[in-house]
């Protein structure tokens, strides 16, 4: 895809939402439910998932680690975006590689200190860009990657988290 496909895509969409806000605002939803042993079965829509511990903390390393899904997550979506606004640039990637990294310190989740956060405490996003780009042309391409990445912007400005529970109908 180039710049005037992309642009092409967009266009429908980006002209409906201007005249229709609310129409942009869309709900997405995952699901899972608990499976054997201490899993969760997620319904990803594409696949199922069985998320399980990590085997830092006794998994048995057959499962996902939500963990793990959650820097996935990041480097799919900041892949997703590089691509596109690197095309809406006209940049041209030869290729690109992208890795996240996160710290966890399983005391906190093991609930062996208080002292310790439960959750990561950093993370880290690299890019590995093949490309005769100008380092200006580089700058703009990071900088908006990270302004249009969903989940990298919802990591760094994170939104009002809410828990309810309720019981089965009858």
């Amino acid at each position: 895809m180039n710049a005037d496909e992309l642009r092409s895509v967009q266009a429908p969409f980006k002209e409906h939402y201007r005249e229709a806000p609310e129409a942009a605002l869309i709900t997405l939803r995952a699901q899972g439910r608990i499976g054997e042993g201490v899993s969760c079965k997620i319904e990803t829509g594409k696949a199922l998932v069985v998320a399980g511990l990590h085997p830092a903390i006794g998994g048995n390393g057959q499962s996902a680690c939500s963990g793990d899904m959650l820097l996935e997550a990041l480097v799919g979506c900041a892949g997703v975006t590089l691509n596109a606004v690197a095309t809406a640039l006209g940049i041209e990637l030869r290729d690109a590689s992208l890795e996240a990294e996160g710290d966890l310190d399983f005391r906190g989740t093991l609930g062996l200190s208080k002292e310790v956060p439960v959750g990561f405490q950093n993370l880290r996003l690299k890019f590995t860009l093949d490309t005769d780009a100008s380092e200006e042309q580089l700058a703009t391409l990071l900088r908006l990657t990270e302004r249009y990445c969903v989940v990298y912007q919802t990591l760094a400005h994170p939104p009002a988290l809410a828990v309810s529970r309720r019981r089965p109908s009858a």
